[in-house]
């Protein structure tokens, strides 16, 4: 049987998870974003779908170092791309992408990411995540990025009651406070790596876990 705890107040569950988080690193994407370049943080989230955080850090690390606009990524070779980005998860995939980007980007937009969400979904290559990354942290405007960890534990919270991570992005564009929206994703994901993670959270040492419901959790630590 499910808990029966009310849902969490979000400022609270937030203002606790923001305090918590602050003893663990920042999201690889995070770090990038900190140079305030929409291209980069594109580039950065196209590199680390389904690829650990550090090795998402070290490949962008050494992409960026030999090319930090379109205009010199697109001067890149696949090859050269791929060997820059390995051991990335589908690096040969991920450098053909990362290559037409930049081409669609000097050919229709003179080079500058554009900061409009449905431009951004005409990439090949950019989902809903990408390009809600990209508003928030590239541009700093509003925008809810919804990945594993944010869907996860949104539902967890009894916050939001989806199946699918769009669902989860439609249920908090109608329900979160917009103040939230820009930090939520950066708060969420480093709290699902750390502490309520996607097998046997760990509830007890959680500062939420007397007033989180833990809807669907079975095995906890």
């Amino acid at each position: 049987m499910l808990p029966s705890a009310a849902p969490p107040h979000i400022d609270h569950f937030l203002r606790v998870v923001r305090r918590e988080v602050r003893r663990f690193r920042v999201p690889a994407v995070g770090r990038v974003a900190r140079r305030r370049d929409p291209f980069q943080v594109l580039i950065s989230c196209l590199i680390s779908l389904r690829t650990k955080d550090e090795v998402t850090a070290q490949a962008s690390q050494r992409l960026f170092a030999v090319a930090k606009t379109p205009e010199a990524l697109a001067r890149q070779g696949i090859p050269a791309i791929e060997k820059l980005i390995y051991p990335a998860g589908f690096y040969k995939t991920k450098a053909r992408t990362i290559r037409g980007v930049c081409r669609v980007l000097l050919e229709r937009y003179a080079g500058r990411v554009p900061a409009d969400l449905d431009a951004l979904l005409e990439f090949k290559g950019v989902g809903r995540k990408t390009a809600n990354l990209v508003i928030t942290l590239g541009f700093g405007m509003p925008g809810i990025c919804v990945d594993t960890h944010v869907h996860r534990i949104s539902n967890r919270w009894g916050y939001v009651s989806t199946k699918t991570p769009e669902e989860t992005e439609m249920a908090l564009r109608g329900k979160l406070p917009r103040r939230h929206w820009i930090t939520y994703n950066d708060l969420l994901v480093t709290f699902g790596q750390n502490v309520c993670v996607p097998v046997s959270p760990k509830c007890s040492q959680c500062p939420l876990n007397a007033g989180c419901p833990k809807v669907g959790v079975g095995k906890r630590r």
